[in-house]
């Protein structure tokens, strides 16, 4: 998917930019950050895999690339490869804790998801100081993508399954992505699914049962038929009768309850 054709690197002196994520929202999303945050800056192609990437750098030549770490196929590293001493690269990415090391280096910058609007700017400002004295991309980078690829394989691999990162839910019109470590918790009736999350509350279709499976064991445990916490927000635990209790979570006034059939969770409290 793409933008009418461009001049490359820049349409009428103004500077462009490729984005490259597997996920039209997130896609739009950052479009709309980088319109607020750089007006001058045109969007000239928009990918959905990293060959799709590649293929829309060679026609549009844009200034600057966004590549999402994570897509099907060829991935964002793999994208890199292929444009990044061509172009400044900034990844996108859910996975903080891998990432941020590597990308401090001078070649590459990085954004985590959700996009913040400070961290951001922060990069636009690397990104047009880049643009107005142009260096040549590190020698060192190819040794940088190694080793984004080792730790990539590292997460992906069989010891380290990878579990949910985002909800997609209704939020009244709009389409809301909630992170997942901001969920406090998640409570089913018979057809919805309530998440309670830092931002507020909204409602999915998808039972408790398909969300066990899908989230961190160590993050969330199913405490009831129809709920699920974030077992690092629990800050009481009361034990009723016949193996029964309640459970209160930080900043949060409602009381969840916990049935027999999961009290294990919290046995040894």
């Amino acid at each position: 998917m793409s933008a009418p054709r461009a001049q490359a690197g820049t349409a009428g002196g103004r500077p462009s930019a490729l984005i490259a994520d597997d996920e039209p929202l997130l896609r739009q999303q950052l479009r709309a950050h980088l319109a607020g945050l750089w007006p001058e800056l045109e969007i000239v192609a928009e990918a959905r895999n990293g060959r799709e990437a590649i293929e829309l750098f060679e026609s549009f030549q844009p200034s600057v690339a966004f590549l999402d770490v994570h897509m099907p196929g060829c991935s964002g590293l793999d994208a890199a490869r292929a444009i990044a001493r061509r172009a400044p690269v900034v990844f996108v990415t859910a996975h903080e804790h891998y990432a941020v090391q590597a990308f401090e280096q001078g070649a590459i910058d990085y954004l985590v998801k959700p996009f913040d609007d400070a961290r951001l700017a922060d990069s636009i400002a690397r990104l047009q100081a880049r643009l107005a004295r142009p260096e040549p991309v590190g020698a060192d980078l190819d040794a940088v993508l190694d080793r984004l690829a080792g730790k990539l394989k590292m997460q992906d691999g069989a010891a380290r399954p990878k579990y949910l990162q985002w909800i997609r839910a209704s939020v009244g019109a709009s389409v809301r992505l909630i992170p997942v470590d901001q969920v406090a918790f998640l409570r089913s009736d018979e057809k919805y699914t309530l998440v309670a999350w830092d931002g507020g509350e909204a409602l999915i279709r998808k039972t408790i049962r398909e969300l066990a499976d899908e989230l961190d064991p160590e993050a969330f445990a199913q405490i009831h038929r129809s709920v699920i916490v974030n077992l690092r927000l629990v800050v009481q635990f009361d034990r009723g009768s016949n193996d029964t209790a309640e459970v209160r979570l930080k900043g949060r006034r409602e009381v969840l309850p916990v049935s027999r059939s999961f009290f294990h969770v919290f046995r040894q409290m």
